[in-house]
């Protein structure tokens, strides 16, 4: 899997740009926000549907812009697809086309294009709290299940209606009518958020621990353990288990949500735990251990994509490189003999000579 041209107008700092990418590294060379990072977002929007650095859509337009246009013309599956996606600054809804043919969810593109970024913020992912863990889960699912993505977009929608009822609720006492249904929906929505987290993490886990056993010499075994509610006995069960377990949690703290008037239980308080050597590396691992085990954690995640799809996905390197010590460093690209990668960096030093290198400057892109 490649992307074989990048065209942006209007994303972010990029007026217009159209780029000719190499089928193996990609190495992006540029001061700091000259727009870097920026290349890298609009890949994983155009794999993902979604920033992985802003919930809201007009943050992506550019300033005094109207509408943002993405389109990636990609070889996968043994043929070359044109991926386009516009958004609109109003309330306009973003249009999504495959090869010419407008499509109504993003879930109908899942798979043509998959990609798994890391970026410095990923080395400390173990150490803070749990939403970049969630998002580091739902990055992943939600290009490789479109129930996935479809679920997560519901959960989150009525998760957000649920929260205002139960705060709005004493100016409008007969809103509280409609809770009964909006819990239902949770659970039907998050019993599936659930499992598809629950198997993804127990495939995670041993292809982490391969990588990090490797990476130690073999004196270190990492283990990944899935946390959602308690009443779940087992996350990898099917989805119509789970929703009873949901639905019984849920039961049981309902007065507390309405005295505290919050959504206290579901998949959107989810967490992930690691360990090494059965010492947990958010309170024990140091400085080392921590960053050692994120990179296990993200090779794990591309060997993944790559067992699912029977592909290589796109990785990209947002100036990771920089953050890592020699031999760490060394492990990343000793990793990096196969499949389309994009590198960012400040300074080339040791990179210059692999793949095909490209100049960000203000928004422009030259090589």
């Amino acid at each position: 899997m490649r992307i074989v041209e990048l065209f942006l107008a209007g994303f972010r700092n990029y007026d217009e740009t159209r780029i000719r990418l190499d089928p193996g590294v990609n190495l992006l060379l540029g001061e700091n926000a000259q727009g870097k990072t920026n290349l890298l977002e609009a890949v994983t929007y155009l794999s993902a549907g979604r920033s992985f650095r802003s919930r809201k859509e007009t943050e992506l337009i550019g300033f005094g812009r109207e509408f943002a246009e993405l389109t990636a013309r990609v070889y996968s599956n043994g043929r070359e697809r044109e991926i386009r996606i516009l958004l609109f600054s109003g309330r306009k809804k973003r249009q999504l086309f495959l090869s010419g043919v407008k499509k109504k969810t993003f879930g109908e593109l899942a798979g043509v294009l998959t990609s798994v970024l890391f970026c410095p913020e990923d080395l400390l992912i173990l150490k803070t709290g749990a939403a970049g863990r969630r998002r580091m889960m739902d990055q992943a699912l939600c290009q490789l299940s479109p129930s996935y993505d479809h679920a997560l977009s519901e959960y989150t929608r009525v998760l957000e209606h649920k929260g205002r009822i139960l705060k709005d609720r004493f100016d409008d006492p007969s809103l509280a009518d409609l809770l009964p249904e909006f819990n239902e929906q949770l659970c039907r929505y998050g019993s599936q958020i659930i499992h598809a987290r629950g198997s993804y993490m127990a495939r995670l886990s041993p292809e982490a621990s391969r990588f990090h056993r490797a990476f130690s010499g073999d004196r270190e075994d990492l283990s990944v353990a899935y946390r959602t509610v308690s009443t779940v006995a087992d996350p990898t069960a099917p989805a119509e288990t789970i929703y009873g377990e949901l639905r019984d949690h849920l039961t049981a703290h309902w007065q507390a949500e309405l005295e505290s008037c919050q959504c206290l239980t579901g998949p959107h308080r989810d967490d992930f735990e690691a360990e090494i050597n059965e010492i947990s590396v958010k309170s024990f691992g140091s400085q080392g251990q921590t960053r050692t085990a994120a990179i296990s954690l993200k090779l794990a995640e591309r060997e993944i994509f790559r067992q699912t799809t029977g592909e290589e996905p796109v990785l990209l390197l947002d100036d990771v490189l920089s953050e890592l010590d020699g031999s760490r460093q060394d492990f990343v690209l000793n990793h990096l003999n196969s499949g389309q990668v994009f590198i960012t960096c400040c300074e080339t030093d040791r990179l210059t000579d692999i793949g095909r290198t490209f100049l960000v400057d203000r928004g422009t892109v030259r090589e």
